[in-house]
């Protein structure tokens, strides 16, 4: 069934009894032009209903097919855009990729660089008398610290000493203690 049409159509009769000529499935002469003609118009018709189908899936076909190519056109843009996004990416990522590639050769070379250099030190330190190395001893888990010194009972006593005052030497302006407060404020 193709846009409502029953392909198999039989005589029918009219309302005034008359029989109507029936068409047939297939062409008077298969090879003349009005046969060829509906062979082409079936296969396109079958054709925009296989677009249809792709277009909306599970939809009933629609018969208007300047619809159909409409919707086939926006949809062809639509995917040619998606594609040069596509391909704009891909090249982007295809750049990232050699980049990382030349950042990964760089990084091995500089690992087999380091590699040799800390071989050539291991050598040189084994190469090295240990017996000029003191090692280092672990330290203990408590510190002990020496017993303290106790203090000395016998004190030297210097008979001349007498208590000398510095004040004279301080110039007055020091000595003037009206304004200590603003100067040094007190400490709460």
């Amino acid at each position: 069934m193709i846009f409502g049409f029953d392909g198999s159509q039989k005589e029918t009769k009219n309302q005034d009894n008359t029989k109507k000529r029936a068409r047939q499935e297939s062409c008077a002469a298969p090879g003349s032009k009005a046969c060829r003609e509906k062979q082409r118009r079936d296969r396109l018709n079958e054709r925009f209903n296989e677009l249809c189908a792709v277009l909306e899936p599970g939809k009933p076909p629609k018969a208007d097919k300047l619809e159909i190519l409409t919707k086939t056109t926006c949809l062809l843009s639509q995917l040619r855009t998606e594609a040069q996004k596509l391909k704009k990416s891909n090249e982007n990522l295809q750049d990232n990729i050699k980049n990382l590639k030349v950042e990964k050769s760089s990084l091995r070379d500089e690992k087999t660089k380091l590699k040799a250099e800390k071989e050539r030190l291991e050598q040189m330190l084994k190469s090295t008398s240990i017996t000029q190395y003191v090692p280092c001893q672990p330290v203990p888990a408590t510190i002990s610290y020496p017993a303290p010194v106790p203090a000395p009972t016998k004190y030297v006593e210097y008979t001349n000493y007498q208590p000398a005052a510095f004040w004279q030497w301080i110039p007055p302006a020091s000595l003037d203690t009206t304004k200590d407060a603003v100067h040094w404020p007190p400490v709460a």
